[in-house]
């Protein structure tokens, strides 16, 4: 399940991203994700044979209040060649949106990642392919950068098609202030 930033907000987010060294041209792709599949991952819930139970506990969200977050702050995720490179989000509101998901999927038994919620948007995958001081150099950059501040107000249940170029499909969404959208 995932939130998707306004395209103000992507826009925003890419004119800081072109500047990291992430985003440079090299050999070897650091598989750098780009602006149209920027999202926040609510929950993980892997494969999922028949996607009704997960469309029911997205269902379960109608009414959920929709969290104010900005793009703020980055870190690495993983390590060596596993290794992401992320934005993170700041929010005083932000976890009770993490918290109602986990447990909507809790009730309809649909299998999720349970580790700590990190909430963040994934910018690349470099794994080891940048050098410290480049790494280093990017996280700088996002330790100042905030961005602007925005609403979330639909929550979609995608199906991910991993690989060197991950595709995303909507299967259903569901906007917070109780009004469905579209399966």
């Amino acid at each position: 399940m995932a939130a998707y930033p306004p395209a103000e907000v992507r826009e925003h987010f890419k004119s800081m991203v072109d500047s990291l060294a992430v985003a440079r041209p090299r050999e070897r792709s650091v598989r750098l994700h780009s602006g149209e599949r920027w999202h926040l991952t609510v929950a993980f819930i892997g494969d999922v044979e028949e996607p009704d139970a997960a469309v029911e506990a997205l269902g379960e969200l109608r009414g959920t209040h929709g969290p104010t977050v900005r793009i703020a702050g980055g870190k690495t995720l993983g390590r060596g060649r596993f290794r992401h490179l992320v934005a993170q989000l700041e929010s005083d509101d932000l976890e009770p949106l993490g918290t109602a998901v986990r447990q909507a999927l809790k009730r309809h038994r649909l299998p999720y990642d349970r580790r700590p919620w990190q909430p963040h948007v994934t910018i690349a995958r470099p794994g080891d392919l940048l050098s410290r001081e480049e790494l280093d150099g990017d996280l700088a950059t996002l330790a100042a950068y905030r961005g602007p501040l925005w609403r979330v107000d639909e929550v979609r249940l995608m199906r991910s098609h991993l690989g060197p170029k991950p595709e995303y499909d909507q299967l259903a969404a569901v906007t917070l202030d109780g009004t469905a959208a579209g399966r």
